[in-house]
């Protein structure tokens, strides 16, 4: 299981991630919610360990990006603020779990167990189909006639984009909306690398689906 812990108190990262580490989760650290931002959207992780009160981008700032995005990554939001009001934010915000700061690890490892089992469950049934293609969110794991491949996590929320809408023209503005977050600067042409990623992948799996570019506009996924 792979874990992203969100810190700013170096000292307390530093011992989430040696006690995960010693209960052999894999584990990846950054200390600003930039950082985070990056991270969690280069790499699928299992779980996310997200402070609320972060440099730059804020824990709340972070989960209402990722939901927004259709990432359903569990979140445990770890914070001082133990108010009721501080928790209802948390949770209606996004997050699966609310800790509140000093905790014991032993109860931390059983809530990440919790959170994950959880979204496993609801996962299972998330598979997205289109033609001859078919795609697990959960496992990043796209399906075709000749075979399967995982994308990266951006690839996956670009084909995810595409199979909730299949044969409806995405305009770019409203994928790099929905892949990015509503407050990127991300320019088209990230999108249009990706979108030949994404075409270099079909043909891998030998699929007869196809992205087909809409003058002017933007994306169309078909069949050929």
């Amino acid at each position: 299981m792979k874990i992203l812990v969100v810190e700013d108190d170096r000292g307390l990262c530093d011992a989430i991630a040696y006690w995960l580490r010693s209960r052999q989760y894999e584990t990846d650290e950054c200390h600003d919610g930039e950082e985070a931002e990056f991270y969690r959207n280069e790499t699928h992780y299992d779980c996310i360990l997200l402070d609320r009160m972060l440099p730059g981008t804020d824990g709340i700032r972070i989960l209402q990006n990722m939901r927004a995005q259709g990432d359903t990554t569990p979140v445990i939001l770890i914070t001082a603020l133990g108010e009721l009001s501080d928790k209802l934010a948390g949770l209606d915000g996004g997050a699966d779990d609310y800790l509140v700061k000093p905790f014991a690890f032993e109860e931390l490892e059983a809530r990440i167990r919790s959170v994950v089992r959880r979204h496993l469950g609801t996962a299972s049934d998330t598979a997205l189909q289109f033609g001859d293609l078919s795609y697990r969110p959960d496992e990043l794991c796209l399906v075709g006639p000749g075979g399967q491949v995982v994308l990266s996590k951006k690839e996956g929320q670009v084909m995810e984009a595409f199979l909730k809408n299949p044969q409806k023209t995405l305009a770019r503005e409203r994928l790099t909306s929905q892949v990015w977050g509503p407050d990127s600067d991300v320019e088209y042409t990230n999108l249009d690398n990706y979108i030949h990623f994404l075409r270099k992948r079909l043909r891998t799996v030998q699929s007869a689906v196809r992205l087909a570019n809409v003058w002017g506009v933007g994306y169309r996924m078909e069949e050929s």
